[in-house]
Parts: C-alpha cells; structure tokens; sequence
C-alpha cells in the first residue's frame, strides 16, 4: 500500500468535509421543504461524491469519519433562500476544489476530484441558478412544500 503524504490526507479529508456539509444541508433542505428540485437530485449526487471519496480512503488504509453534521447545518426560511445558498456553496465548492487539484500528483485522486469538481460546476451550479432565478427548469417552487422554519 502506498503512503500518503499528510497534503494529501488533508485535502482528502477537506473534500470529504465539503461533500458531508453538502448532503446535510440539502438533506435538511429536503427535511424543511419536502421532496423539491433541485435539492433531491443533487442529494443523490453528493451521496455518490461521498462514496468516490469513500473508495479513495478505503484503498490508502486510511479510516473515513462518520458525517458529524446533521442537524447541524444552517437552515433556511424559504426555498429561494436555499436555492441562492446553494449557488455561493457551489461556487465555494469550485474554489475548493481547483486548491485540492494542486495538492497531489496521484492519477486516481486526482480523476476523483476533477470528476466532483466538474459535478458542482457542470450540473449542481446550473441547477441552483435556474432555482434562485425562479425557473420551473430549475425545480424548486412547482413541488409540495411541508413548511420550513419561520
């Protein structure tokens, strides 16, 4: 088994932060507001970012942290206030991303974090714009609505 250097555990724990953060923000979202879009597919996505990583650790010997977020994440009083802070997460996540791209040479660590990168920026960033915008293509408001926090 080959050795990380401790960059690049850190940089794949601080992707690992990042997506857990992700999910539990729109699993919450989804608590709040219901079964909306863009919020339900994206969840699915980030799940599936998390299990990329998930493979990454599992294959340095490295052990994965359960999420400590859940309930933890902030809470929004409407739809449109969690469409528009999922435009400045995802922007923020592309930030992130470019910064983790320079931390290793490793081919497979390297593929993960483009691929989550281009997810963020290629599929989840559209969609939450499309929301924020209020555009039925987006998703967002034509979906039941269970109540948020006031």
């Amino acid at each position: 088994m080959t050795t990380l250097t401790e960059t690049e555990i850190r940089a794949l724990n601080e992707a690992l932060n990042d997506e857990y953060r992700a999910f539990a923000t729109y699993e919450q979202v989804l608590a709040d507001f219901g079964e909306v879009q863009p919020f339900n597919n994206i969840l699915e996505a980030e799940g599936r970012h998390i299990e990329a990583l998930r493979s990454l650790f599992a294959r340095y010997g490295l052990s994965m942290p359960e999420n400590p977020r859940p309930g933890k994440v902030d809470r929004y009083s409407s739809l449109q206030a969690a469409c528009e802070a999922g435009v400045a997460a995802e922007v923020a996540n592309a930030e992130i991303y470019e910064r983790l791209l320079q931390s290793t040479e490793r081919p497979d660590i390297l593929t993960v974090f483009r691929n989550l990168h281009d997810a963020s920026q290629q599929s989840h960033l559209p969609a939450f714009q499309r929301c924020a915008q209020g555009s039925a293509a987006g998703g967002g408001h034509r979906s039941r609505h269970r109540g948020g926090r006031e």
